[in-house]
């Protein structure tokens, strides 16, 4: 039987963390019907508390980026796991609307900083060439997650109530870190069970970290930015209010909308998985950074746009799920290729310049949930906010040739640093 590369090992490890960072993030969605009905809570209040989580992730970003450049991925999530499992715990034990914010507040604060860490970890663990299928499968595993949680929390719920779906996602997450800091080391050359081949395979990392050009490296990575924005929108719509869409507007019984979200998150998966593996193929083919990122992002919003437009002509279960799912599969093929242009464009910093993509995905976050929550209250119409991901999806679609993945950041030359 072949062994298990070590590179594979880690990836595998990445993976299992995408897809228990986003269980503990969308469990809420699913729990909401329990805890919204024991602390009477409104669909405000409750997109208050499914955004509560983005405030300190928004503002951890950066700042987490740059420490897991500076310091290591394997110390950066070590301690983000340790809070973020905690603050799963305690959000089982909340006992109103002010304890859950607050419980929800600290799951942002250990999770900012998972994914530019995850990325720092990639850029010295995966090959040039497989780094859109690195990034592709791990955000699938993710999805993973969205995909069982509604049903999961179900079926937790029905036996034991809301609150044990928390304690059993936050058993999960200590039991990973346990697992990370047993196995990974910061340095591939470090790990005892590498092979020569792998190393070969691998990009050396320099011997000293280069101090970060913030003002140069932060107006190099705005046009990214601003098209993650766009795409993070839709997701947070997705991830918070997709349950409830199936469980109030199609008026499905608990387990039948738990099991049509499950189908849309599961299109989310095929998509994020496939758009790794195109985005890698189309550079292979062609050599083009351009084409295999920024094309492609492009035409997959086009795509995600127009089959959101029957959602707004015809309210079925079926026609809902149908389109609701492809039109997520289109959005998820952009991951591969946009969490790939920080390697391309700052391979130095891509701790930090991921984490810079990504405040756009966290400041829609904060602000999608609440907006949806605000306008189903005031008009009762649960397509409505679907015009938003609409608009912006055509924004994106436009911006994405501004990115300019084939143009590398430009290090000034400054001072190093000695490594931490």
């Amino acid at each position: 039987m072949k062994r298990l590369r070590v590179t594979h090992i880690v990836l595998i490890l990445l993976c299992l963390m995408y897809f228990i960072t986003y269980l503990d993030r969308t469990n809420v969605s699913s729990a909401a019907e329990g805890f919204g009905k024991e602390f009477n809570l409104s669909k405000t209040q409750i997109g208050f508390v499914f955004s509560a989580f983005a405030y300190p992730y928004l503002f951890i970003q950066i700042i987490g980026g740059w420490i897991s450049d500076r310091f290591g991925a394997r110390r950066t999530l070590i301690v983000c796991a340790l809070i973020w499992a905690s603050a799963t715990a305690l959000t089982g034990l909340a006992g109103g609307l002010t304890s859950m914010l607050i419980a929800r507040v600290f799951l942002g604060i250990g999770e900012g900083a998972t994914f530019p860490a995850a990325t720092a970890a990639m850029s010295r663990w995966v090959a040039k060439g497989q780094r859109g299928y690195a990034q592709g499968i791990t955000h699938a595993a993710s999805r993973v997650g969205n995909a069982v949680a509604p049903s999961v929390v179900v079926l937790i719920m029905a036996a034991y109530g809301w609150r044990a779906s928390f304690y059993v996602c936050a058993g999960i997450s200590f039991l990973w870190v346990t697992l990370w800091a047993l196995t990974f080391t910061e340095l591939p050359k470090d790990h005892p069970r590498i092979t020569a081949a792998e190393l070969a395979s691998l990009t050396t990392p320099p011997a000293q970290t280069p101090k970060v050009p913030w003002g140069p490296l932060l107006r190099r990575m705005a046009p990214v930015t601003i098209v993650y924005f766009c795409y993070g929108w839709t997701l947070w719509l997705y991830l918070t209010w997709i349950p409830q869409y199936f469980l109030h507007s199609q008026h499905l019984d608990l387990k039948h909308s738990a099991l049509s979200a499950s189908v849309v998150f599961f299109g989310a998966v095929l998509g994020d998985t496939l758009g790794g593996i195109v985005t890698d193929r189309i550079l292979k083919r062609t050599g083009d950074l351009r084409r295999a990122r920024s094309n492609m992002v492009s035409v997959c919003m086009l795509l995600s746009l127009i089959t959101l437009l029957p959602l707004m002509i015809s309210h079925t279960p079926v026609i809902s799920v149908l389109f609701l799912t492809v039109s997520f599969f289109f959005a998820e093929m952009t991951i591969g290729p946009m969490w790939a242009i920080p390697m391309d464009i700052a391979p130095d910093h891509c701790g930090t310049a991921s984490g810079i993509m990504n405040t756009g995905s966290a400041l829609a976050a904060m602000v999608s949930p609440v907006v949806g929550g605000f306008i189903i209250d005031q008009t009762g119409n649960w397509q409505m906010p679907f015009v938003g991901s609409m608009t912006l999806m055509g924004v994106g679609m436009l911006l994405a040739f501004r990115m300019r993945p084939d143009l590398k950041f430009e290090q000034p030359t400054v001072p190093a640093i000695a490594p931490g």
